[in-house]
């Protein structure tokens, strides 16, 4: 079995981000793991709003396509901007869709508030794209979790360390599923994804 692929993608563009500062260590902790990572920063890769009549040509999202329909594995860390998905996150989101099809989401939420609704959002996006959802997300406060970019609560950090086994376990096991499933000629919903 090939190494799992993961993307991880940075919906901040806060130059102080908590949440690449978390993404930024999940990753690593993948890599540690044997998984190939691919990280997306979209302060520095930047889409331009979505427009269906242009975006697909634009040079930005014609770099990023390949590189998240490979993936197996969408973590996404965004920040809770009024109960809801950071505009930069939206916007990555509204640029793509097929390439979610049968891979496992994995989302991050920096929130003074738990991120629930945020959580509940993301959720939504990977159920109307054919995506899987992991049962629940990392939430975590710039209060308490993780202040000026330092980790400070052993309750979070045990929390983190669970998700990072979960996503790795559970993408794995989707990821094969999801290859039979293209490969094969089942009437699953991944039929209508085969090449």
């Amino acid at each position: 079995m090939s190494a799992l692929k993961i993307l991880v993608v940075a919906g901040s563009l806060n130059d102080r981000s908590s949440t690449r500062v978390v993404t930024k260590f999940v990753a690593e902790e993948w890599r540690k793991q044997g998984c190939s990572v691919d990280e997306v920063d979209l302060a520095k890769e930047t889409l331009a709003l979505f427009d269906p009549d242009v975006s697909y040509n634009g040079a930005i999202y014609l770099a990023l396509e390949p590189r998240v329909d490979q993936a197996d594995v969408i973590v996404l860390g965004t920040p809770d901007y009024h109960g809801t998905i950071a505009s930069p996150l939206k916007n990555f989101l509204d640029h793509f869709w097929q390439e979610f099809a049968g891979k496992l989401f994995a989302t991050i939420v920096a929130s003074y508030d738990k991120g629930l609704t945020v959580t509940d959002h993301l959720r939504t996006v990977a159920r109307q794209c054919y995506a899987w959802s992991m049962p629940y997300a990392v939430a975590f406060s710039d209060r308490e979790d993780v202040v000026q970019g330092e980790f400070k609560s052993e309750a979070f950090q045990k929390r983190l360390e669970m998700f990072v086994r979960d996503v790795r376990v559970y993408g794995e096991i989707i990821a094969e599923q999801r290859k039979k499933d293209l490969a094969g000629s089942d009437p699953g919903f991944m039929a209508r994804m085969r090449k």
